[in-house]
């Protein structure tokens, strides 16, 4: 099956059975390939699962190299909500054919994304009718905290990961999204990575995946 998103796909070596797959959304202006390069370490302790990196659905309006799932040329969180919500809509359409492809339910599926790729996360695993594995988030936040309020539909397991000296996207947004996460029943662990900007160190790449092999 061809995926309605162009994809890396790191496969499970020696045709071991595929019982897990870990999606990556990477974040504005990136590709499925740069945010594959978490797969290097992650991939040997998790023998049994694929890993598939999507390339956003628009071409990045101010890096045509690269990709978007969401447009942020205009300041306007009204406009960026309404884009992000296109962006879930095409990356729901790539899950149910990942789950066909390799026939997975939500439960076999971790969801982990960086900056933007993190925000789109936070609102496509959340919003579903069942509950993923997890989701993982790197330097990102809740796109709207009361549009998400209202659509939220299940309480899957949520870990998110910030720099301390992020200056992209302010690690405040950590603490927001834990505050709205806790309130609404959701179990969610945060780090806070000191001397870390807006990138993902050794040290989250680690607590991830020890958070992946606790899970599955």
């Amino acid at each position: 099956m061809s995926f309605c998103l162009e994809s890396t796909i790191i496969k499970p070596e020696k045709d071991k059975n595929i019982n897990n797959v870990v999606v990556l959304l990477h974040g504005y202006g990136g590709d499925g390939r740069d945010i594959s390069m978490l797969t290097l370490n992650w991939k040997r302790h998790l023998p049994n699962t694929i890993f598939i990196c999507p390339d956003g659905h628009e071409t990045c309006a101010i890096n045509p190299s690269g990709f978007q799932w969401f447009d942020l040329t205009i300041d306007d969180p009204n406009y960026i909500l309404k884009e992000s919500l296109k962006a879930e809509k095409r990356l729901n359409k790539f899950l149910d054919q990942v789950k066909e492809e390799y026939n997975l339910n939500n439960k076999q599926i971790i969801l982990s994304g960086f900056s933007q790729g993190c925000m789109l996360s936070i609102n496509v695993g959340l919003t579903s009718e069942q509950d993923f594995n997890c989701i993982i988030g790197f330097s990102g936040k809740i796109i709207n905290i009361e549009n998400l309020k209202k659509r939220r539909k299940n309480l899957t397991d949520t870990l998110l990961i910030h720099g301390d000296l992020d200056d992209i996207v302010s690690p405040t947004h950590l603490l927001e999204a834990k505050d709205f996460l806790i309130r609404e029943k959701v179990n969610v662990e945060t780090h806070l990575i000191k001397n870390c900007g807006h990138n993902i160190p050794i040290e989250a790449s680690s607590i991830a995946l020890k958070y992946i092999l606790k899970n599955i």
